[in-house]
C-alpha cells in the first residue's frame, strides 16, 4: 500500500492555531503554483514506475479554495503519471466557507470519494476566536451541498471557554450530517502563533481539564458507534482513513508541492517550505527537496514501535521479529515489564490499553529508550 499528499498551501486567512505552512496573501501564485505541482509529478513518474497508489489526499492549507479545475488537472495528471488501484480512497480537504456547488460537482466527477470537513467546533464565537472563515451554518450548508457521501468531520478540543457540552455538540453536529468519521484533535499552541499568546496568559484548559474532556468525549463518541481506531480518531465500521492508517503502519507515501513529506524506499525526504524555492527549482527541472535521510533498521523499528502503539492495533511481535531481525520480548524486556499496568499482551500483539491511549507518550517513551 503506498500513498500520494498533495500540499496545496492557500488559504483565505491564518487561523490562530495554525502552523502549517499556508500562505494567506500570495493567491495571485495559484496557476503557476499548480503548473508546477503537475510538472513535479512529471519529474517522480520515471522514479515511482514500480509503485501502485492506493490513496490520493488533498491538504492544506485550503485545497477547497482553488478553482476546481486544479484538482481535476492534479487528478488527471497522477492517472497520467502513476498506478492508482481501482478502488482508490481519494479525499480533499474542505473548509465550509469555500465550498460551491460547482465545486462539489467537479470533485464527484474526478473521482474525489471522501470529504475531510474542517469544522473544529459548533460554537460560533469559538470559531470566531480562531479566526475560522465559516460558521455552524456554513458547515451544515456544505454537508447539504455534499450529500451522501463518505465524509470526515474535525473537532479541536481545549477551547479558549470551551466546555464538554461544547464538545458534545460538535460531535452530535457531525453526527447529524453523516459524517461517518470524526477527527479528534487536542489544540496545540505553537510558538509564533496568534493562540499561543492565549496559552502564555492562561486563558485556555490545562493538560488535564483537556485530559478529561477527551475522556469524556471518547466515551461519548463511543456511545455513537464512532470506533477509536488512533488516539485522534473516530470512526464508524470500515470508515477509517486508509491514507492515515498507511502513514501510522509505516506505508511508503509520496508528497509533491511546498512542505511536502515522503517516504520512499526506506528513504525519508521534504521539499522546500519557501514557495518561491519551490517554483524555482521546478522551473529548473530539479527536485525540490530540502532534507533527505535514509532510515536505517534501527531507527525503522523503532518507527514501527512508535507508530502502532498510537493506534489500537497495536504492534505484533512477530512482524517486528520478522521484519527487523530482533526479539521483541528481549529488546523491550524493560518497558513490558515497567508498562504492565498499561498495556495488554495478547499473545503476538502488544497494545496501550484504551484507558491510556491518550496519555501515551511515556509509555511510548520508554520502548524507544530500551536499548
Amino acid at each position: 500500500m503506498a500513498g500520494i499528499y498533495i500540499h496545496i498551501p492557500f488559504c483565505k486567512s491564518k487561523c490562530t492555531y495554525c502552523d502549517f505552512v499556508s500562505y494567506p496573501n500570495k493567491l495571485g501564485f495559484i496557476d503557476a503554483y499548480m503548473a508546477c505541482l503537475y510538472k513535479e509529478m512529471k519529474l517522480r513518474e520515471p522514479d515511482l514506475k514500480t509503485k501502485t497508489f492506493d490513496t490520493v489526499y488533498f491538504g492544506g492549507g485550503t485545497p477547497s479554495l482553488i478553482d476546481a479545475k486544479f484538482i481535476l488537472g492534479a487528478i488527471n495528471q497522477i492517472k497520467n503519471c502513476f498506478t492508482l488501484s481501482k478502488d482508490a480512497e481519494i479525499t480533499i480537504e474542505i473548509n465550509p466557507g469555500t465550498i460551491t456547488k460547482e465545486k462539489t460537482e467537479i470533485y464527484k466527477k474526478c473521482g474525489i470519494n471522501r470529504y475531510s470537513i474542517g469544522m473544529q467546533s459548533a460554537n460560533d464565537k469559538q470559531l470566531e476566536d480562531l479566526n475560522r472563515i465559516h460558521t455552524v451554518k456554513d458547515f451544515i450548508e456544505c454537508n447539504e451541498l455534499l450529500g451522501e457521501v463518505n465524509k470526515s468531520a474535525d473537532i479541536l478540543i481545549g477551547l479558549k471557554n470551551q466546555t464538554i457540552d461544547d464538545v458534545y455538540k460538535a460531535i452530535d453536529l457531525a453526527d447529524s450530517v453523516g459524517a461517518s468519521h470524526i477527527s479528534m484533535y487536542a489544540l496545540t499552541p505553537e510558538d509564533g502563533t496568534p493562540i499561543y499568546t492565549q496559552y502564555l496568559n492562561g486563558e485556555l484548559p490545562d493538560n488535564d481539564e483537556v485530559a478529561d474532556m477527551y475522556d469524556k468525549a471518547y466515551k461519548y463518541l463511543t456511545e455513537k458507534n464512532y470506533l477509536r481506531y488512533e488516539v485522534s480518531n473516530f470512526a464508524k465500521s470500515g470508515k477509517g482513513s486508509r491514507h492515515n492508517l498507511n502513514y501510522w503502519r509505516r506505508g511508503e507515501y509520496i508528497g509533491f508541492g511546498v512542505a511536502a513529506s515522503s517516504f520512499i524506499d526506506d528513504v525519508r525526504f521534504t521539499n522546500t517550505k519557501d514557495l518561491d524555492d519551490y517554483i524555482k527549482c521546478i522551473v529548473s527541472n530539479h527536485f525540490p527537496v530540502v532534507d533527505s535521510e535514509k532510515i536505517e533498521k534501527d531507527d525503522a523499528k523503532f518507527e514501527y514501535i512508535m507508530l502502532g502503539l498510537r493506534t489500537v492495533f497495536g504492534v505484533s511481535k512477530s512482524t517486528y521479529n520478522d521484519i527487523y531481525g530482533g526479539n521483541f520480548d528481549i529488546d523491550f524486556k524493560l518497558p513490558l515489564e515497567k508498562n504492565a499496568q498499561f498495556i495488554t499482551v495478547n499473545g503476538d500483539n502488544v497494545r496501550i490499553k484504551d484507558e491510556y491511549l491518550y496519555v501515551q507518550n511515556q509509555i511510548i517513551i520508554d520502548f524507544l529508550n530500551a536499548n
